[in-house]
């Protein structure tokens, strides 16, 4: 969730500014850009150097540079950041943004800020427990400014209670957590499936297809990116996903997508397959290798029992299932008698005859059939991209 963020990092005259070294590290290892701005007084705490070498960026600490005249402008680094993380706040730091007083670096970027702006206090247990310390929170809260809350424990008092700042840890998650609440699929369990199955024939060979489960994949990670809680069954593939949090799922043959898919289904809020399942089988598996001999062989096939239409069987209200069809001829009426066939209610359909689309090329070209029959027809596109269309769509639904 925090990946490829600018997050700017507001440090206070507070002990618990050595925390912040082991904050920021643990925003960088999350993939965040991270830019500090320090008050005067907690440069007494721990010095810019560490923190600026530990987010591979200058640290500001006042208006100008006072050696080259440099201004450092507090409007331009306001509107870089997505957003804005104060810790430890200070009880004068707070007292300055309940009141709108300006007279650092940090409290100016504050006012400029046009991103969400989270404050984690750092206070002994007496000023937390101050009348106007809760008068601060409240306004500050109420100009739409989100708390981490503080901890309970050891102060640098010796007293013990409330005030000591959140671990680097716990901001980290609750920075990831309200992030990830505001996205448009957050609280939604979503099934995907991806890749190609194995049908055995014996111990070494099997009877397969060319799906890589590249689109599969990238719409797994889309769907996470929007917030969305995804399983992935996947098929044999090398692919990988890119989005943290993904319950990846390996299995081999379509009777294992199947157990899979049935575990799952009633969990998911809307299912993708995309998986290109084997419709055939061998009726038997050789528990030998099979040796090379004169003549033909000829293998028994059997249908594999088809998961889309199974799940459109079981499908409740309030769930939406989406297949794929790739075709090579008669395209959008066989995706037409598919969808209606398996009580789908959307179909991607892309054709083989397409150039640039199908299995293991990088990038697809699709065309969205929905149940009322609704076509939406899309230029060539990076599979990437296909996904992206594919959840706009799905948000869309759920909307809808």
């Amino acid at each position: 969730m925090l990946e490829n963020k600018n997050i700017l990092l507001g440090v206070c005259g507070s002990i618990a500014a050595y925390k912040s070294a082991t904050l920021v590290r643990l925003l960088i290892k999350a993939g965040a850009n991270v830019q500090v701005v320090m008050t005067p007084d907690a440069t007494s705490f721990i010095t810019p150097l560490t923190l600026s070498t530990l987010s591979k960026n200058p640290v500001y600490t006042k208006y100008f540079e006072e050696e080259t005249g440099e201004w450092n402008n507090h409007v331009e680094l306001g509107l870089w950041a997505d957003l804005m993380i104060i810790a430890p706040a200070s009880a004068n730091t707070m007292a300055k943004m309940a009141g709108g007083l300006v007279d650092n670096l940090l409290t100016a970027i504050y006012l400029s800020a046009k991103c969400p702006v989270y404050f984690a206090p750092a206070m002994d247990l007496d000023m937390w427990k101050h009348d106007s310390t809760g008068s601060n929170i409240g306004k500050i809260q109420a100009y739409g400014n989100i708390m981490v809350p503080p901890g309970n424990g050891e102060l640098a008092s010796g007293l013990h209670g409330e005030g000591r700042m959140a671990e680097p840890e716990e901001i980290v998650a609750f920075l990831t957590n309200d992030v990830k609440s505001k996205l448009p699929l957050y609280g939604f369990s979503i099934l995907v499936t991806a890749g190609p199955t194995y049908e055995a024939i014996d111990p070494v060979r099997f009877i397969g297809n060319h799906s890589s489960g590249k689109m599969g994949f990238a719409l797994a990670d889309e769907l996470a990116a929007l917030g969305a809680d995804v399983t992935l069954i996947a098929g044999p593939t090398a692919q990988v996903c890119k989005q943290k949090g993904i319950e990846r799922i390996d299995v081999v043959s379509a009777a294992d997508m199947l157990n899979a898919c049935l575990q799952h289904f009633n969990n998911a809020r809307v299912c993708v397959m995309c998986a290109a399942v084997a419709d055939y089988t061998p009726a038997e598996v050789a528990t030998q290798k099979i040796k090379k001999q004169d003549g033909e062989l000829n293998i028994t096939l059997k249908k594999t029992i088809d998961i889309l239409k199974t799940l459109g069987e079981q499908k409740s209200n309030g769930q939406l299932l989406i297949g794929f069809a790739l075709e090579t001829q008669n395209e959008e009426q066989y995706a037409i008698e598919k969808l209606q066939r398996k009580n789908l209610d959307l179909i991607v359909l892309n054709s083989l005859n397409d150039s640039g689309a199908g299995f293991k090329s990088d990038t697809n070209k699709v065309t969205l059939i929905d149940s009322a029959l609704t076509k939406t027809v899309y230029d060539l596109k990076s599979k990437t991209e296909v996904a992206r269309d594919i959840c706009t769509r799905i948000v869309e639904m759920i909307k809808q």
